[in-house]
């Protein structure tokens, strides 16, 4: 017989070596490994079943039994990287690898590894000294200081804008009997009541934003016309035998308490009469807190009127200021308009006991006396340059200040 590889399927008998038959083939054929089906996590199994291990002889482990607990091993270094808790509803908490990073440090040094960078923070958020001078805003350039005793924090950003020297701009409210100054002035040396010296005067404190006059206007019709110009509200409260004592009185008190209540801005009250029935209504204001500026007339004015008031002016006072200013009649008629406004401006921060004049509080005094003034109006192209005309021209004396190179008015000149 020829060999079997010589050997052909027409030979007979033939057996192919490599042929195998089916039956053959199924008792021989290898089941597939199962694949390892996921299952829910249960880190206390798991931690008994690693403690349980420990405390065994070490022994060879199956395959499939390693592969799970390695698998397990990566779930729980991705847990806790992502700092995620473990699966199921009862899971404990499973402790993560020690972390040299993640050991006790000073708490100084740790606040200041988890602060953010002044890049990543915002203009709000960044120190004064890591924003630039675009970022700060007045009231951080300006003086800010707070007690440290009660807890709070101290900001210091250097010195002071010239706008933060300028003192708080007070919120008028004016109320004038007139009956009581007109029959005062009468027999004093001024003879006329003036209304716009004493506006000008008050002007010098503050805004006035309400203004109101009580009076009968048929009697004293000749001050009508200089109040309606002043833009103030007349009042006309007919004559005793018509509304009764005191009407002017009653209103007036009704009036003063209806805005001290109703306009919490409002944080000055100005009295213009020499009544003592208004002393009560000073006292109530004060219980507000509010700020009461008496104006009387010396002659008709009641003291216990004056002590309760925060400030009384004399309308005598007022009228000599004005006879005292400098006559500028050596310029022409234009610079002695804009320099007569300068040295009253100036005049008016001196009465407010301001110990350094910046030309920047003069100007927003004078726009205050006349909110069309513009030294443009006047040929000029700053204010400054204004200073330096008025100085030139022996109106005042002027310095600069080294620090903010601005100027400040020390006197008058030889005019």
């Amino acid at each position: 017989m020829a060999p079997w590889w010589l050997r052909s399927k027409k030979d007979e008998p033939y057996e192919d070596p490599l042929e195998i038959d089916e039956e053959t083939l199924a008792s021989i054929a290898v089941e597939p490994e199962p694949e390892d089906e996921e299952e829910d996590y249960d880190p206390r199994a798991d931690a008994a079943a690693e403690a349980a291990e420990a405390t065994a002889e070490p022994a060879a482990e199956p395959p499939e039994k390693s592969r799970r607990k390695r698998r397990r091993k990566r779930k729980r270094r991705a847990e806790a990287a992502l700092g995620e808790p473990p699966a199921g509803d009862d899971a404990a908490p499973v402790a993560a690898a020690p972390d040299p990073a993640s050991a006790p440090r000073d708490d100084a040094a740790a606040a200041a590894e988890a602060a953010p960078g002044p890049a990543e923070r915002g203009p709000a958020l960044r120190a004064p000294a890591e924003r630039g001078p675009a970022e700060r805003g007045p009231a951080e350039r300006a003086h800010s200081r707070r007690s440290l005793d009660q807890g709070e924090i101290v900001f210091d950003f250097g010195p002071p804008e010239r706008s933060a020297v300028v003192s708080h701009e007070r919120k008028i409210a004016l109320f004038c009997d007139l009956e009581n100054i007109a029959l005062g002035v009468r027999n004093s040396e001024t003879k006329k009541f003036d209304i716009g010296l004493v506006l000008e005067r008050l002007l010098e404190k503050g805004k006035i934003i309400v203004k109101k006059a009580y009076a009968d206007w048929e009697r004293y019709s000749d001050y009508k016309r200089a109040f309606h110009d002043a833009a103030i509200e007349l009042i006309d409260i007919p004559q005793k035998h018509y509304s009764g004592k005191n009407s002017a009185d009653i209103k007036m008190v009704v009036d003063a308490m209806d805005l001290c209540f109703s306009k919490e801005h409002l944080d000055t009250f100005v009295i213009m009469s020499g009544d003592s029935d208004f002393s009560p209504l000073v006292s109530k204001l004060k219980e507000n807190n509010k700020y009461v500026i008496g104006i009387g007339v010396k002659n008709s004015t009641s003291s216990h009127l004056i002590d309760n008031c925060d400030e009384f002016i004399y309308y005598e006072d007022v009228w000599r200021d004005l006879q005292r200013t400098p006559r500028l009649d050596h310029l022409s008629p234009k610079d002695a308009e804009v320099f007569g406004l300068l040295i009253d401006s100036i005049l008016a921060l001196i009465r407010e006991n301001k110990s350094v004049i910046w030309g920047s509080m003069i100007k927003q005094t004078m726009q205050r006396k006349r909110p069309s003034f513009s030294e443009g109006s006047y040929d000029y192209s700053s204010f400054g340059a204004l200073l330096e005309d008025a100085a030139k021209k022996h109106i005042i004396r002027l310095k600069r200040d080294q620090r903010s190179g601005n100027y400040v008015v020390t006197g008058f000149g030889q005019h």
